[in-house]
């Protein structure tokens, strides 16, 4: 997929949307995220977008995982603790997708 450089603020303004989505107690992948965000094959994309969050956002980034239900981030530690505040912990380093995976 060709990306535009006029597409990007609206492809932003979607993913933040999705995401902003997530309830608490539950998680979705970066492929989930930008799926629903119509940018199917594009969950670069999305990481890239969220890393690139104002450090005091309001939009819960703490619930997009990978497709394994690992931590990608590299500031993982302040990630994990953020899922902790809400009831979520790491078994063997990951999220129980079938848990808590997001189902809107």
């Amino acid at each position: 997929m060709l990306i535009l450089a006029e597409s990007i603020p609206e492809m932003r303004t979607a993913v933040w949307q999705v995401v902003s989505l997530i309830p608490v107690g539950k998680v979705a992948s970066y492929g989930q995220i930008a799926a629903l965000a119509g940018m199917p094959q594009q969950a670069r994309m999305v990481g890239r977008i969220l890393s690139k969050l104002p450090k005091d956002t309001a939009i819960p980034w703490h619930r997009v995982v990978n497709a394994t239900g690992r931590i990608s981030n590299p500031n993982a530690s302040h990630q994990i603790e953020r899922l902790a505040e809400e009831g979520l912990t790491l078994i063997n380093g990951r999220i129980n997708l079938k848990c808590h995976r997001w189902r809107p």
